[in-house]
């Protein structure tokens, strides 16, 4: 008996950096009750850049949902090795693009045709986003050559500015703010027939690597919850913080109100 794989379809946004992030948390031992009062983070330090990255590929996976029916958009397809994916694959009207997604909030941007500098620091950002294009088109080509190249697309979620010196060649960044609208207004390269096509060889398990471990139970389930717990401990720091910062205002108004009080005294008596 043959045993149907899942298709592509199916598999959600930031899938494999959630995977990565639960299992990363596997070695954080559960909060205890006064850490949970004072807002520790439930977040293992290796996990937090992994966090980061969910919350970005979910919030393009979010912007990309948005897309009109003819176009297709999969998540987290695996290839290569060592659990490498992209992070979104679209297909439609106007083209094949990869989306590497860039959760850089409250960071300066700054792009030249080769260079890509987040806070002022160099990031290989545009080397392997062209990589992954031109690997997909490989796969994509054996299989239907008549098809376009794939596109590059980097989706920065959150930054604080973009400064664009002059546009890379091959690959396109954007704000993920505008990605749907600059999508839509791609020239059609791909007629509706090849688009079919196109779909089914793109859902295919077969067509990409072989994913590095098995499906993790309730996956978005426990990324909600790890996430809910997050904020709430964020929202507790912030509360602390205030109150610490009320706190040492008021002592500080105690403290001075004896000298206050005279200076009035001394203001009143002149009168």
């Amino acid at each position: 008996m043959t045993t149907q794989l899942p298709g592509m379809r199916h598999r959600i946004a930031a899938q494999s950096v959630i995977e990565e992030l639960l299992h990363q948390q596997l070695s954080m031992p559960p909060r205890t009750r006064f850490a949970r009062f004072w807002g520790v983070s439930p977040l293992a330090a290796d996990s937090v850049a992994w966090y980061r990255g969910a919350q970005g590929e979910i919030e393009v996976g979010r912007i990309l949902s948005r897309l009109p029916p003819e176009w297709r958009v999969v998540h987290a397809l695996p290839i290569g090795e060592a659990g490498a994916d992209i992070d979104h694959l679209v297909i439609g009207p106007g083209g094949i693009f990869t989306f590497n997604t860039k959760h850089h909030r409250g960071k300066k941007i700054w792009i030249a045709e080769r260079v890509f500098l987040v806070n002022g620091q160099k990031q290989p950002y545009l080397r392997n986003s062209k990589f992954e294009a031109t690997r997909v088109t490989k796969i994509l080509h054996e299989r239907m050559p008549q098809l376009p190249p794939v596109q590059a697309v980097i989706a920065l979620v959150s930054p604080a500015s973009i400064t664009i010196k002059k546009r890379p060649d091959e690959v396109h960044v954007l704000d993920a703010n505008y990605l749907r609208r600059w999508l839509l207004k791609r020239p059609v390269d791909l007629a509706e027939a090849d688009l079919v096509e196109l779909a089914v060889i793109v859902d295919a398990s077969t067509t990409w690597s072989p994913t590095t471990s098995a499906p993790t139970p309730n996956l978005m389930a426990q990324y909600t919850k790890l996430d809910g717990e997050f904020r709430s401990a964020l929202v507790r720091r912030i509360i602390w913080k205030l109150l610490s910062i009320a706190t040492v205002t008021a002592i500080g108004v105690f403290v001075a109100l004896p000298q206050l009080i005279a200076l009035a005294e001394n203001v009143t008596g002149n009168f």
